[in-house]
């Protein structure tokens, strides 16, 4: 028995790979590669499309500020863990567990988002959550704090200050 002859897509039954342009149908062209410029549709429908610059500015800061605010909230939540481990000896109360939970899925919640508006494949948009991410990490989480004495103050304090709730040097 020799191989089945298939028919083509388009005679086995109407099937076809486009769908027909109604009169009352929108079709709105989505990217699935990167690409440059101010007419991208991020997170809801027509937004910021095609009302300007200062829209997609708006969309982008708006992007980076949810990124900073998944950084910083979780630097919340490891310091609360911290806290509440820290002086209980292992154990957490049901309160801090409440609120860690919380925070949580609040920091998961924004994650997600960020992680939409990149699925959005605009270039900008991609940059924003980067930097967003990095300028989050930067101010809630890095070691680096201005004022104090001397140019590298923090470090050492920092140091001596988790040996001291270690009980090591204290």
């Amino acid at each position: 028995m020799g191989p089945m002859a298939m028919a083509p897509p388009h005679a086995a039954g109407g099937h076809t790979a486009a769908p027909a342009a109604g009169a009352g149908s929108h079709m709105s062209m989505m990217h699935m590669t990167f690409f440059w410029g101010d007419h991208a549709v991020v997170l809801f429908p027509g937004w910021p499309g095609s009302r300007g610059a200062g829209a997609y500015v708006l969309c982008l800061l708006f992007v980076l500020a949810l990124a900073a605010l998944t950084e910083a909230l979780a630097a919340a939540s490891r310091s609360v863990a911290r806290r509440s481990t820290g002086s209980g000896g292992g154990s957490t109360t049901a309160s801090s567990a409440a609120l860690l939970t919380a925070a949580h899925a609040a920091r998961m919640g924004m994650a997600y988002l960020v992680m939409l508006a990149v699925m959005s494949f605009n270039g900008g948009v991609l940059l924003a959550a980067v930097a967003g991410h990095a300028l989050g990490f930067f101010l809630a989480r890095s070691r680096v704090h201005t004022g104090g004495s001397g140019g590298g103050g923090g470090g050492a304090r920092d140091r001596e200050l988790g040996d001291a709730r270690d009980g090591s040097k204290a």
